[in-house]
């Protein structure tokens, strides 16, 4: 099979229009092509006058394809994946902390090598967790243990959905497969910004236990991790709690896939003497736009063609100060939500379902923070950072859920906002006017009040006085990092303890997360 490679086709293309293009480029009959399917699809909108698909295209041909190759300089041989599990040769089960992505991947690694894990979750399964998210963003009472951070599908399955990432490693292939096989949409196989939207990741993950529990694995929900047994330097068993009631599972493998918000759990890892260090994460607000300015902004003409889509952006700018700030987690016709997990805290984080046709898009723009910033050498200090700035954007809303907000041009001059304008904040319970600048580090205003002012000329209408400032958003990575040998993945100090995924700090997004939980039970069956 053959891979070619730069081929330009327009929006309204079809699978014809696909051949044509790809008989046109290798100079070969249309009728010599036997197959042609995508393999990677990206929009080039560098010009708005002309706006096209770049795509990578395989190819089955009747022709002698390494001729073909040779001939044509953007051709190249395709390689099929394959991904082989290894067998398992012990008796006793490995658990997984978490079903967040990590979690869910490293249990079906296991499960689908014939270990028949036990996976453990604090929160509740996906239909369960749903009702509660709904129910806070209505009443705003909280659930602490089933959240937008704690349930089935972890964090990412009220959020866009983005599988977008930064990793080259060849498992994601895996992980974007077996999303498809799980009933992701086919897309995600080839585009380069994919996603699947948080209705269709909630049926996802769902799907992803049930293949879990037909492989033998015992998935236990409303079970929180609350300690372990360690014999010379070894573990022995996971403590439980369920319903208010501990126990114990006999064990040598635990799989801590715990999330960036697990914040007990770190606490109990701390007081373990589990070796554990400051990282470097980023803080800020999600910023909110009419879908439709972006829309312009980034497509002209095009903009509202359905081939496109809704548009998205990525901006970056490194400040005067040092500081570098960034759009982040960015939202295209999406709304912001209330993603707190303790009460009395309030953290935002944006949302969109897989048609991404809600009025507003948003994304999270942020200014990087460092252990210098967080004024003590303490491992979770980093974390108490983060709390402090939740429990103040808590009570600058009100103390009853709802979001403190801020038009940008109240923010620019520092003085409260008094009204909106033509954007109205999508965030639920409610939202207050407010402003953010007195709760936020002077350091992170003055670098959001630069960025915006430069991002709006980059990206028209990014620094429209009527966008929405919503606070705060601080979990945009974990604070912390559990130290494990990098050879073997294990802790430095527990043999048999794996610490995984985002919360762990060895991730960063779903599909990241996931790969990290495919290294992590691949080093388990090997060992």
């Amino acid at each position: 099979m053959i891979r070619l490679n730069n081929v330009h086709i327009p929006l309204d293309y079809n699978n014809e229009i696909l051949k044509n293009k790809v008989a046109k480029e290798l100079k070969i009959n249309k009728a010599a092509i036997k197959n042609v399917s995508l393999f990677r699809r990206s929009i080039d909108a560098r010009k708005k006058d002309n706006i096209y698909f770049l795509c990578s295209v395989d190819v089955e041909t009747d022709t002698n394809e390494d001729k073909l190759i040779k001939k044509c300089k953007n051709a190249v041989k395709a390689e099929k994946f394959t991904y082989r599990v290894k067998k398992w040769n012990k008796s006793i089960s490995p658990v997984v902390v978490g079903m967040g992505p990590a979690g869910l991947f490293a249990a079906l690694i296991l499960a689908q090598s014939g270990a028949k894990p036990i996976v453990i979750e604090r929160g509740r399964d996906v239909d369960g967790r749903s009702s509660d998210v709904d129910a806070f963003w209505k009443s705003g009472i909280l659930n602490e243990c089933s959240n937008v951070q704690f349930g089935e599908g972890g964090a990412g399955t009220f959020s866009d959905g983005k599988l977008n990432t930064g990793t080259k490693d060849f498992r994601q292939r895996k992980v974007l497969e077996e999303f498809v096989l799980h009933g992701a949409p086919k897309e995600i196989l080839y585009d380069a910004k994919p996603h699947i939207g948080t209705d269709k990741l909630k049926i996802t993950v769902k799907n992803l236990r049930e293949t879990l529990i037909s492989l033998g694995a015992t998935v236990m929900f409303e079970t929180k991790l609350v300690g372990f047994d360690v014999v010379d330097g070894k573990i022995k068993s996971a403590e439980i709690e369920k319903n208010g009631k501990r126990g114990k599972i006999e064990t040598d493998t635990i799989i801590l896939a715990i999330g960036h918000s697990a914040r007990d759990t770190f606490e109990m890892l701390y007081d373990k003497k589990l070796p554990i260090e400051q990282k470097a994460f980023s803080v800020g607000v999600r910023i909110e736009h009419l879908a439709c300015e972006i829309d312009r902004a980034q497509y002209g003409k095009f903009a509202g063609n359905k081939a496109l889509g809704t548009a998205s952006y990525k901006l970056n700018v490194h400040t005067q100060n040092g500081r570098g700030a960034y759009t982040f987690c960015m939202c295209p016709g999406g709304r912001v939500v209330n993603a707190s997990s303790e009460k009395g805290m309030l953290v935002t984080n944006g949302m969109s379902e897989y048609a991404r046709d809600e009025v507003n898009s948003n994304s999270a723009l942020l200014v990087g923070v460092n252990p210098k910033d967080y004024g003590s050498e303490h491992p979770l200090a980093g974390m108490y950072f983060q709390r402090e700035l939740e429990r103040k954007a808590f009570v600058l809303g009100g103390s009853d859920s709802k979001a403190p907000v801020q038009r940008v041009e109240d923010f620019l001059l520092s003085r409260k906002s008094t009204h909106v304008g033509d954007v109205v904040p999508s965030i639920k319970p409610g939202y207050t006017e407010s402003d953010l600048t007195s709760i936020l580090p002077k350091y992170v205003s003055d670098s959001m009040k630069e960025a915006i002012t430069v991002m709006g000329k980059r990206l028209k209408g990014f620094d429209n006085g009527d966008a929405i400032m919503t606070g705060v958003e601080t979990r945009s990575s974990s604070p912390i990092r559990i130290m494990r040998n990098s050879d073997t993945l294990e802790s430095v100090a527990v043999n048999g303890l794996y610490p995984c995924g985002e919360g762990a700090g060895y991730a960063g997004g779903i599909i990241s997360a996931a790969v990290d939980g495919i290294k992590c039970a691949e080093k388990i069956i090997d060992k």
